[in-house]
């Protein structure tokens, strides 16, 4: 059924929480599990020249490394992983790579609304909104919202 999932991650300690339900999902379907980081390259404004150079390398060395440690998790527990990492607008990245490459699912982690220090919210809105294959989101929180009061459910 999800015999190839494709795992976004933004770094972020928060993003990583969709690991144990992805190993779950990757076990109960012998699925091959890809996690893809993507390096938002929107900034304007002139680097110092070098630094232009060296900030891609640096940046890909350490996706690389996160993701390595980021999949040791799931590959202790017999799943398949492979990592991959991109530049780009993060949300069209994610769907690109998973059009491409034929993903039956994207399972990410989301905080829901209202959170604006975690960017991962607003590509995981995205990503649902535009994907053309089947979106998991996995809420993540580090606590609890307060109910809705009935007057929303009118």
């Amino acid at each position: 059924m999800f015999n190839k999932v494709l795992v976004p991650l933004d770094g972020s300690e928060l993003a990583a929480k969709v690991l144990p339900s992805v190993a779950e999902l990757a076990t109960t379907f012998k699925s091959q599990v890809t996690l893809i980081h993507v390096c938002y390259t929107g900034a304007t404004g002139e680097a110092t020249p070098g630094v232009m150079a060296a900030a891609p390398a640096a940046e890909k060395k350490a996706c690389e490394v996160f993701l390595s440690k980021a999949g040791k998790e799931l590959e202790g527990k017999g799943v398949t992983v492979n990592h991959v990492c991109l530049e780009g607008s993060p949300a069209r990245e994610i769907i690109a790579y998973a059009d491409k490459n034929n993903y039956e699912l994207i399972a990410m982690a989301t905080h829901g609304k209202g959170e604006v220090a975690w960017v991962l919210g607003s590509t995981a809105e995205r990503v649902v909104s535009h994907a053309t294959v089947p979106v998991l989101l996995i809420r993540v929180m580090e606590f609890k919202p307060p109910l809705l009061k009935e007057e929303f459910f009118m």
